[in-house]
């Protein structure tokens, strides 16, 4: 048999090496990628339940790298290359530490009140109060149900006798367990603060390589905002919380509140989420009207929101939008959604995910206007 010519209508077939050679090299690129992202999905499964403690822990690098990278600076004499990441992280650290310590001090204090109290009211009972005869509305009422139903020693007896001994054991097991947990998560977060803080350069130079690689320049400018984003938040929700528990601390204390300090950290771990603070505040001034400090509950709930307007309509959609170009209403969204989704990492994390948003829906825009602008001086050419 003859062979057959090629039909006219079809192009030969191209079976040169070089072709082939490419055809090899874009299958291999393609299971290349799918192998490279198989392993990542699998090392982001095995890591899962220490990503917070990743996440955390660039954050708090992406926060102290200005004031690090000024100080590493001015100290060049410093020997080695640990000890001035090492201070670092033990000082971020004692930011945590310290207010935590105190804290749980004066709750361990509380707790010894407490235990001690429930023994004195099962052997004597529990007199009225001297607050309920100061309530405006219903004092005679609830008087007299507190004089029937605690007065007496056995009916205080069988009321903490009711109690499911059995369920707290279990509530404090989960709790013990929970804060086991947390601290672990707290420690190897800081780890990855000193591993970031004394490789920054290196892990900076990579991260960039990586980004121009796959993104290009577009990737390095989102890289810009995301800290910029985490930057601003810092400013906004940290420091103001911060600025705010301070401040309402010093007020509680002088207006005679019970526990000014732990109130006062209340009310900063509170501020940091917007409009949140008003609980903190609440607490106080009903804390005040029961002891019977009308005037001073009324300067505290005055001065509280005074401060919480300021702070969160004008200092911090300043501090944050400053920061990124992005308006008040999608801060906002980033920090209660993220908060939502997130919960506390999720302060940071909102905010750098809308500041993305709010980048590439920017750029779009921009390109989208100065194409239009284009195709009406061409149609006018």
């Amino acid at each position: 048999m003859t062979d057959q010519p090629p039909s006219p209508l079809l192009p030969p077939p191209d079976r040169s090496p070089f072709r082939l050679m490419r055809e090899r090299h874009r299958v291999q690129r393609v299971a290349r990628f799918l192998l490279a992202m198989f392993f990542t999905l699998l090392a982001l499964y095995t890591i899962r339940g220490f990503l917070p403690s990743l996440i955390w822990g660039g954050i708090f690098a992406i926060v102290a790298w200005p004031l690090y990278a000024a100080t590493r600076e001015r100290w060049k004499s410093l020997p080695g290359g640990t000890i001035l990441p090492l201070l670092f992280t033990t000082g971020i650290a004692l930011i945590f530490l310290v207010p935590m310590g105190l804290f749980a001090l004066e709750a361990a204090r509380e707790a010894q009140s407490v235990v001690t109290w429930a023994n004195e009211a099962r052997h004597s009972g529990m007199p009225v109060p001297g607050w309920i005869q100061r309530l405006p509305l219903g004092s005679a009422t609830l008087a007299g149900w507190w004089q029937d139903h605690l007065a007496n020693p056995d009916d205080v007896s069988d009321l903490l006798h009711s109690f499911n001994i059995g369920h707290g054991m279990q509530v404090t097991q989960r709790v013990g367990t929970q804060i086991f947990h947390r601290g672990v998560l707290f420690i190897f977060a800081i780890l990855t603060l000193f591993f970031l803080l004394k490789d920054g350069e290196s892990v900076t130079r990579q991260c960039l390589v990586v980004s121009r690689r796959a993104f290009g320049k577009r990737g390095e400018t989102i890289a810009q905002q995301i800290i910029a984003s985490i930057h601003g938040t810092v400013a906004g929700l940290v420091l103001v919380g911060l600025g705010e528990g301070a401040l309402m601390g010093v007020a509680y204390l002088i207006a005679g509140a019970q526990h000014p300090f732990l109130f006062g950290v209340f009310t900063a771990v509170a501020a940091m989420i917007p409009f949140c603070a008003v609980i903190a505040v609440a607490a106080v001034t009903l804390m005040l009207l029961v002891k019977g400090a009308t005037i001073a509950a009324i300067a505290i709930l005055a001065l509280g929101l005074a401060v919480i307007f300021i702070a969160d309509h004008f200092v911090r959609p300043a501090l944050i939008g400053g920061s990124t170009q992005m308006p008040f209403l999608w801060v906002l969204t980033g920090i209660l959604g993220g908060v939502e989704s997130w919960n506390l990492l999720g302060l940071f994390v909102g905010p750098a995910i809308m500041s993305v948003l709010h980048l590439l829906w920017r750029n779009w825009t921009r390109d989208r206007v100065q194409d239009g602008l284009r195709e009406e001086a061409d149609d006018l050419c």
